[in-house]
């Protein structure tokens, strides 16, 4: 896709969005379904259902896909999404590349054998590879505006509100 046709694909959405701010807003939602007594939540998605269990290294079997792991997926796919339409836009050419997510996680305290580690990511680093000849200004616009319009690594960054209930 070159830069016209994105802008051209784009350009009725941003127009919309700029007469009508409120069609810009959306509730994105996620179901999972308990499994029973094999801890699994399989989660409903467009393309088909994902099993979500345990992580073999908090006692899983390695069967089923780790939450951890899917928030890391999440991150890749949203960041290697975001750095091609930021590329086309700005008319950088890639010819391909790899989006490496990794995150450094203590199950200690998830298990609960340690009050004092902390529960959840403590550091995630992500890196790019990219395949081009653009040069070093170019790539540091473009991994400077992939990390501004990443919705994933903003929500990370910058965590919004969460609530949980029983209901």
């Amino acid at each position: 896709m070159t830069a016209d046709e994105l802008r051209a694909l784009q350009a009725p959405v941003k127009a919309k969005y700029k007469e009508d701010p409120a069609a810009a807003r959306r509730i994105l939602s996620a179901t999972g379904r308990l499994q029973g007594e094999n801890l699994i939540c399989r989660v409903e998605t467009d393309h088909g259902a994902i099993d979500s269990g345990l992580h073999p290294a908090a006692g899983g079997d390695g069967m089923s896909s780790c939450s951890g792991d899917i928030l890391l997926q999440s991150l890749v796919a949203c960041a290697g999404v975001t750095l091609q339409a930021v590329a086309t836009a700005m008319a950088i050419p890639l010819r391909g590349g790899t989006v490496t997510a990794e995150g450094d996680l203590d199950f200690r305290g998830t298990l609960g054998v340690s009050k004092e580690t902390p529960i959840g990511f403590h550091a995630i680093r992500l890196k790019f590879q990219l395949d081009s000849d653009a040069t070093p200004d170019q790539l540091a616009s473009l991994l400077k505006l992939t990390e501004r319009y990443c919705v994933i690594l903003q929500t990370l960054k910058n965590p919004p509100a969460i609530s949980a209930e029983i209901a």
